[in-house]
């Protein structure tokens, strides 16, 4: 009988996932938990059945741009594939972003929402794309004070029933620069009232087929750089559906993300408003920036969980050399490794979130909102950097099937690459954290966070873990003051490497405070094995 491989499977993501429900057990109040697990049971359940059958059913589909009709009117339609509209529906009605609105749990709605997020996004090819800036969207129209703005758009992208659900947009992106959006070449002319024209182009605008977008664009007569821009609300169609002087040029052919509909864009006077003032559009942006490399940061520990997820499952089902690959010490031994790096990945990301909820709540001092600000570039690069290098290990565990198309393996790679380069590139955000320092004075506030999580700690193998914490903190702090002494091209050159350090000090810190609650309350050890790894 001709022998054929069993595949790999997926049950329920979340009650199959330890790490989350153990994190949740700690943070959340337990009638909180015992509100908010239903759901989050639901989403799992969805996640490891429907739509992981729904993705690989669909991996072939990919977004169509059709740009005249058979009568040759131009109509640049684009239409999604099936997994993408089955997703939009699920999103809504479970509120993956409706949740973080609702408030109903205080500070702690931002946890319950990415949880959600966390459960939802690696079944739906990047669907959280567009979720993110439609969170980002609704997060800054509440910070601009635009009130005809959030009354406008606020209801739609927070609504949890799919026919008045709104996604968003966001254009920064230009043939002259991509991080450097200061040198944005779209022009605004102010036609009457609250109305503007756009004139220019938008070389890389992700998700085209959502009803607004925020975008970038310099109103005639201000100055360059980011200051002379000013931040736009778009609401693409009209009455009729038909784009608002808006041409579709192509859909970039790229190398992951392929479900997400990422256009070139003409502006050819599409109208649009104000969000806040006609200067300052690079800071007026920065909220959804910093919701969006939350999102990035999120879904990056959620692409390392299902690589492993679905490594551990193989090894159980593969066998090679007389035993299945889950009794091979080695190969043990590389799924543990990727096990420490994900549980690192996933406390750090989850700690932003929690910032985040507090920031939202007014629930942060001085110290706290430098805190964020450094760790949302800070988790952000170390969190993509680790996706790429989990995945692409964990495609490995597969031989030979995992570069094979069929299998769906090789997309979770294609899509890690880009959390590392959209939103910000590593380089990009590195720069960013030493701004970050620079505006807090220093790194005592990053240094207090580290004192807080292991001032708990008791356990002896971990007391010894937390001295390498320590060490590697006091290291990038000398490192810190001797490249200040030496000028401004040595800390940069060192940038990468310096907020690499903060960010994997952090996230063993974390994982470290995590293991020591879990061995008091749930008499578990396993994720004080995956600290002492993460720490070698």
């Amino acid at each position: 009988m001709t022998f054929t491989q069993t595949p790999p499977t997926l049950g329920n993501q979340y009650t199959e996932d330890r790490v989350l429900r153990s994190y949740l057990t700690r943070v959340l109040p337990a009638e909180v938990l015992a509100e908010v697990e239903p759901s989050l049971a639901e989403m799992g359940r969805l996640a490891g059945g429907e739509l992981y059958r729904l993705q690989l059913a669909d991996r072939l589909n990919e977004p169509v741009l059709t740009q005249w009709d058979a009568w040759g009117e131009r109509i640049d339609h684009i239409e999604v594939s099936p997994l993408w509209e089955r997703a939009e529906r699920i999103a809504a009605e479970h509120g993956v972003v409706a949740a973080a609105y609702e408030q109903t749990y205080g500070a702690l709605s931002r946890v319950y929402q990415f949880a959600l997020a966390y459960l939802f996004g690696p079944s739906t090819d990047v669907y959280s794309c567009p979720l993110a800036m439609t969170d980002g969207a609704a997060r800054t129209l509440l910070a601009s004070g635009n009130r005809a703005l959030i009354e406008r758009a606020l209801p739609h992208l927070t609504s949890r029933n799919p026919d008045q659900f709104w996604t968003s947009g966001q254009w920064m992106t230009e043939l002259t620069g991509g991080s450097d959006v200061g040198t944005s070449e779209t022009i605004a002319r102010h036609e009457a009232g609250d109305v503007w024209r756009l004139y220019g182009r938008k070389w890389f605008a992700s998700a085209t087929t959502t009803p607004i977008a925020l975008t970038l664009a310099r109103p005639e007569g201000n100055g360059p750089g980011g200051r002379g821009l000013a931040l736009f609300y778009v609401e693409l169609r009209d009455e009729q559906g038909r784009l608002r002087n808006i041409r579709v040029d192509r859909l970039k052919d790229k190398l992951g993300t392929r479900k997400v509909p990422t256009a070139e864009l003409t502006l050819e006077g599409t109208p649009a408003r104000l969000v806040m003032g006609t200067t300052n559009g690079v800071r007026n942006i920065t909220p959804m920036l910093n919701i969006t490399r939350t999102w990035n940061s999120i879904i990056a520990a959620s692409l390392m969980r299902r690589g492993l997820a679905l490594a551990r499952n193989y090894a159980r089902l593969r066998v090679a050399f007389g035993a299945s690959l889950s009794e091979k010490p080695l190969h043990l031994d590389t799924l543990a490794d990727l096990q420490a790096e994900t549980e690192a990945a996933f406390h750090l990301a989850f700690r932003l979130v929690e910032l985040i909820g507090l920031h939202e709540t007014d629930g942060l001092d001085e110290e706290g909102e430098h805190l964020l600000r450094l760790l949302t570039a800070v988790t952000k690069l170390t969190t993509a950097r680790q996706a790429v290098a989990v995945v692409s290990e964990a495609i490995e565990a597969f031989g030979g099937a995992g570069y094979v198309e069929d299998t769906g393996l090789p997309a979770l790679l294609r899509d890690a690459h880009v959390l590392s380069i959209w939103e910000g590139t590593t380089n990009v955000l590195s720069l960013e954290a030493l701004r970050a320092l620079a505006k807090a004075g220093g790194l005592a506030g990053f240094k207090a966070e580290i004192a807080r999580i292991l001032d708990n700690v008791r356990d002896e193998s971990l007391l010894d873990t937390a001295r390498t914490v320590q060490e590697a903190v006091n290291h990038a702090e000398a490192w810190l003051a001797e490249a200040m002494e030496q000028g401004q091209e040595t800390i940069e050159a060192g940038a990468r490497r310096f907020a690499m350090t903060l960010g994997r000090s952090l996230a063993l810190a974390l994982l470290i405070g995590h293991a020591q609650w879990s061995l008091h309350h749930e008499h578990d050890g396993r994720a004080a094995a995956a600290a002492r790894r993460f720490a070698r």
